[in-house]
């Protein structure tokens, strides 16, 4: 069974090798790649201890990445040898992991390397399963990199590189090609800057989902995303990764409909509670000729300007559900767009996330999800399993019907805060997909819409990249990933990840899930769902071990920033408990233990919490919003793009649309907005109880709408510079609320 599996998966992976026609990639290029990647990591003195190289001819026989690592010892360099430049950076890493003891983190990495390098006992050689290694997601562009310059891109291409992925989205500027594609159908700029969102909702305008909302596009914006995809795109083909570009999937502003007013277009329903001014997207019909002109001109003038690697992405039914369910219907329009992409490139591959399986099963039956999955000639449709180690779709589709499917983690949604993961689904999936019957598995991936939290998550994800088979023992597994990630061996710490591990971190059942819906970032209400998956003492533990841990890890910059973590969320464990407790003296007409609850959770904890994320740099609002400001010219786009931000962060859309969907716990989100509203919350519920009235939730939600649209419309400067010690912070914390929780009386 296993050497079918592995055999029908390596000939679909040789197939879209074949088919990608990619230029022959530049050996010395990819390697001065890693090299310079050493040196942006270590310093030159450092970089200068390891010797590194490609050559194609190490790869096994399938082509897969494969590295080589040997030397090391006294005045000896490591050398380091790998089929691509990422193969070689992999390598690198795993040196630098396995070896060395050190740690490459989003919240910064632990490298202090042993002095004389250590020798490798003996030449180790290790190649990948995995044809592909797969990040993003699209909406991770708007939650996470919306605001980013290019030395933060920088990073996470380094990041990308040491942690194997060689297939990764490649989407910034495209609205830039997509302008002059629409000027050149005869559109005027008004009608594209309306029908353009605002960056920070670009996803999902990008998917068809919205239009308008958050808009227009300043000028300087296409001319600043111009600047970082080529920029962007220049690194990854460095290391030899494959960009993948934006294709046309059907959607067109509805301004078409004036310029073409025979064209057959259909409008699709609503999305996401707003309505048609920002929703109802028009879809062009498969059969209308304007479809393989509009797909050909913008495929035509995105290669003209960024080259191609020859994959594309596109999603026509995002989340939406198409107009007819007829096989037919969906074939064509499946078919409409590979035409589209392959009209310019005969060699187009088309990258398709397979969520829309996942969201709408019951319009997507057997004969609705063949129909795309066969519009497509085998091997030529790459399908994203994109919520695999949750639920799976390759199950039920019979492995995508023979189409060659990346078994992704998405792990987050909306780029929350919140100690959160599925390690033992996560550890065993891929391995368990590559053994499916007639597997069509053709690599793993990450497909988080939010990133910055959670790292050990994506650590053991991007280990599994490179794995065969599952780690053995995730507890051995955290325990060594605890002393990398700071330097040195601590009983504590490492007893406080293993509590992690098998709380917060085995997320299984009906309440597992991967947004946050913690009552501490909902609109308060007496309805609010307070189940977890797990066991809070092992939260409270695990905080307690991590501060035993203290006096020897303080100078940590990774532990300082777990300490924060753990505290923010033993925080968010307490207010859920003391919120119980206010609704439970509300519902019994207890007024006095309910003032109690509330002045507890609304002046004391509330306030403690924006305190310690004050402490640390990635919890800071004033980072946010200041990252969003850098991106302008002028004031006035300044404010533009923050407002943009702190919508994203909070409404969502102009009437509280997706309302708190990309929470976040930062200092200043806590104090100016999640403070106020329950402060609203807990003072109408005293006035009810007192008054003897019902509560009136009607008139609280009208309230803190006003209390939430305020936030967004403030024009407050927060700074983006850390205050106060994290240690003493969360001592003082711990020290006033863990005895309460041991004594059973919050």
């Amino acid at each position: 069974m296993e050497v079918v599996a592995v055999a029908m998966a390596m000939a679909l992976g040789l197939l879209l090798l074949a088919v990608q026609g990619a230029p022959a990639r530049d050996e010395a290029r990819e390697a001065k790649a890693v090299r310079e990647l050493l040196v942006r990591l270590l310093g030159p003195g450092p970089a200068a201890a390891f010797s590194v190289s490609v050559k194609r001819s190490l790869a096994a026989e399938s082509g897969l990445d494969t590295y080589r690592l040997s030397g090391g010892g006294s005045g000896a360099q490591v050398r380091v040898l790998g089929s691509t430049g990422v193969a070689a950076a992999v390598g690198l890493h795993r040196y630098l992991r396995d070896f060395c003891g050190c740690h490459v983190a989003w919240s910064g990495s632990q490298l202090h390397l042993p002095q004389p390098l250590p020798a490798l006992p003996e030449e180790l050689t290790e190649a990948t399963p995995n044809r592909y290694r797969y990040y993003q997601n699209v909406c991770t562009q708007s939650y996470s990199f919306v605001w980013w310059d290019w030395a933060r891109w920088e990073q996470e291409i380094d990041w990308m590189a040491l942690n194997g992925i060689n297939l990764a989205l490649a989407w910034s500027g495209q609205e830039a090609i997509w302008q002059r594609v629409y000027l050149a159908l005869g559109l005027t700029q008004s009608e594209i800057d309306e029908y353009f969102t605002g960056p920070a909702f670009l996803a999902w305008g990008r998917m068809g989902n919205l239009h308008t909302w958050g808009g227009p596009l300043p000028y300087s914006w296409h001319l600043k995303q111009l600047y970082l995809q080529h920029r962007i795109l220049d690194r990854m083909r460095s290391f030899g990764m494959i960009p993948v570009l934006p294709a046309f999937a059907g959607h067109v502003p509805k301004a078409i409909t004036r310029v073409f007013p025979r064209v057959n277009v259909t409008q699709m329903g609503s999305w996401g509670h707003f309505n048609c001014s920002y929703s109802c997207s028009f879809l062009l019909a498969p059969e209308d000729p304007l479809f393989p002109t509009v797909g050909s001109l913008f495929l035509r003038e995105l290669t003209k300007e960024f080259g191609t690697d020859h994959i594309y992405g596109a999603d026509t039914f995002n989340e939406m559900q198409p107009p007819s369910s007829e096989p037919s219907y969906l074939a064509a329009a499946t078919a409409a767009v590979y035409r589209a992409m392959t009209t310019v490139d005969p060699d187009a591959v088309w990258l398709l996330q397979g969520w829309l399986f996942q969201h709408q099963p019951q319009f997507w039956g057997p004969a609705q999800v063949g129909a795309v999955l066969r519009a497509v000639p085998r091997g030529r449709l790459l399908v994203l399993d994109l919520f695999a180690e949750s639920q799976p779709v390759y199950h039920r589709t019979a492995s995508f019907q023979g189409q060659p499917f990346i078994w992704c983690m998405l792990h987050n949604f909306g780029g929350n805060h919140g100690l959160f993961g599925a390690l033992e689904a996560v550890n065993r999936g891929p391995a368990a997909a590559r053994l499916f019957p007639n597997s069509t598995m053709a690599g793993t991936g990450m497909a988080p819409e939010g990133i910055g939290q959670n790292e050990v998550v994506y650590a053991l994800m991007a280990e599994l990249g490179w794995r065969k088979d599952p780690v053995t023992d995730l507890g051995a597994w955290v325990t060594g990933f605890a002393a990398r990630r700071y330097g040195v061996s601590h009983g504590g710490a490492e007893a406080a990840w293993r509590l992690l591990l098998r709380s917060v971190y085995n997320c299984s059942g009906d309440a597992c899930t991967g947004h946050n819906r913690s009552p501490l970032v909902r609109r308060p209400s007496l309805q609010l769902v307070t189940a977890v998956w797990y066991n809070r003492s092992d939260v409270f533990e695990a905080w307690r071990l991590l501060l035993t841990a203290a006096p020897t890890l303080a100078t940590s910059p990774a532990f300082r920033y777990d300490l924060v973590d753990v505290s923010r969320q033993a925080v968010q464990e307490l207010v859920t408990l003391y919120y119980e407790e206010v609704r439970t003296a509300y519902l019994s007409k207890e007024l006095v233990p309910l003032l109690r609850a509330a002045g507890i959770l609304a002046y004391e904890l509330l306030p403690s919490l924006d305190g310690i994320l004050a402490s640390d740099s990635h919890f800071l609002l004033g980072s946010w919003l200041e990252q969003a400001r850098a991106m302008a010219v002028s004031e006035a786009e300044a404010r533009f793009y923050e407002q943009n931000s702190r919508y994203q962060l909070t409404l969502w859309g102009p009437e509280g649309n997706i309302l708190d969907y990309a929470n976040k716990q930062l200092a200043g989100l806590v104090a100016d907005y999640y403070t106020p509203r329950w402060r609203l919350f807990l003072d109408m519920l005293v006035e009810s109880l007192v008054r003897g009235v019902p509560f009136q939730q009607q008139q609280f939600d009208k309230d803190a709408f006003q209390l939430e649209q305020t936030f967004v419309l403030n024009t407050r400067r927060y700074s983006d510079q850390p205050q106060g010690d994290t240690v003493d912070l969360a001592k003082q914390l711990f020290l006033k609320y863990y005895p309460r929780w041991v004594a059973g009386s919050l």
